[in-house]
């Protein structure tokens, strides 16, 4: 069994479900025992950061996190026992994102450098993410340490190894659109100001609806419906207001105020109240910066193939990066099952990761 395979294992049998770490971070700080170990922790949750100067070279730091969600049901074996079959290797965080900290693990625990390698580790990537890595990257721009360039090991792959790499992220904007009428008897409608019937004239130019036309690695910022509600759950009584959530993934071409400005045209003359909240802002790192193009080049030379540029999908930690300007691309195992029961990830994959990681260190090294 290969060195990365035995760490990919071990990590896997911790139940660090979110905020856990389980011992986790334990574990890998034994075993990156020549590494300078800081352990941040706040509000429960665990941050390891690992360090070792090996010149005054570049400062390469690899990110991920060891918490996982809860396992949930229609599993076919144990969950943290990880269970070989087929090439592949199944467990609770296969995917996401044990096998990504295990190739990082992999390829710094011997990699000869001649800047500073750094590994950057939470408990708390999967739950809210305030006191996670966030707060250590906030410490080390105050200690005016933070790495010149950065790797999130999150599963990016699509249907094989190294097939997209993520140079950017969307944002993230909530909304709660609150439309009030005046409630009375259904059998009187005319005595009421229905605000469903209100809502009912102008949804069709709001759910769905795309703010603008996207950009070369975005698409679109649209309008996502997810939730609507409102009455008293009674037949014979029309509703003093509806509530109607939403989430916009932006881009970098809309923001905040974009969002109130449709919101404002589309329900202009009705009663409503709306509050708005931007949970993550979009990134993109440059698509000519030096990380982009030696993760490329070391993805060409392990895989044979040219990784397609993406920012699709969620948020990531990568996005606490680029708040600080760190350039930052997200690279890992293929994600068709994250989140799932029988989460699983290829034995050849993990392998595979570890190479193209240390194959990223050696070209920094020049």
């Amino acid at each position: 069994m290969s060195e990365v395979i035995e760490i990919f294992k071990e990590l896997l049998r911790f139940k660090s479900v979110t905020p856990s770490d389980d011992g986790a971070l334990n574990y890998i700080n034994m075993l990156m025992d020549d590494f300078e170990a800081r352990f941040i922790e706040k509000e429960g949750v665990k941050n390891l950061l690992l360090t070792k100067r090996f010149g005054g070279g570049t400062h390469l730091c690899f990110a991920g996190h060891v918490d996982v969600v809860p396992a949930g049901e229609g599993w076919e074996s144990e969950p943290f026992e990880p269970v070989e079959q087929g090439g592949f290797i199944y467990a609770r965080g296969a995917q996401d994102m044990k096998s990504g900290v295990a190739a990082m693990l992999a390829a710094c625990k011997n990699a000869n450098f001649n800047g500073t390698l750094s590994i950057l580790l939470t408990s708390d990537e999967e739950g809210d993410g305030v006191y996670g890595t966030r707060e250590v990257l906030k410490m080390l721009a105050e200690e005016r340490a933070l790495p010149d360039l950065a790797i999130v090991a999150e599963p990016t792959s699509e249907k094989a190894l190294g097939d997209a790499l993520k140079v950017g992220r969307r944002g993230s904007i909530n909304g709660v659109l609150t439309l009030r009428g005046v409630q009375g008897h259904a059998a009187y409608p005319e005595k009421c100001v229905n605000p469903v019937h209100q809502l009912a004239h102008v949804f069709a130019n709001f759910a769905g609806r795309e703010l603008d036309g996207g950009s070369k690695y975005f698409a679109a910022s649209k309008v996502v419906i997810t939730d609507i509600r409102g009455g008293i759950e009674v037949t014979n009584v029309t509703p003093a207001s509806v509530k109607i959530m939403f989430n916009v993934r932006n881009s970098d071409l809309t923001g905040l105020e974009d969002v109130k400005k449709c919101v404002d045209s589309v329900f202009a003359g009705l009663d409503y109240e709306l509050n708005l909240k931007q949970s993550s802002k979009p990134f993109l790192t440059d698509e000519n910066s030096k990380i982009v193009s030696v993760a490329k080049a070391a993805v060409s030379e392990i895989c044979g193939r040219e990784p397609g540029l993406s920012t699709s999908g969620g948020t990531s930690d990568a996005r606490f990066f680029a708040a600080h300007n760190v350039p930052v691309v997200e690279l890992g195992v293929t994600n068709d099952r994250i989140h799932a029961a029988n989460e699983r990830t290829a034995i050849a994959d993990v392998e595979g990761l570890a190479k193209i990681f240390n194959k990223i260190i050696e070209k920094l090294k020049d």
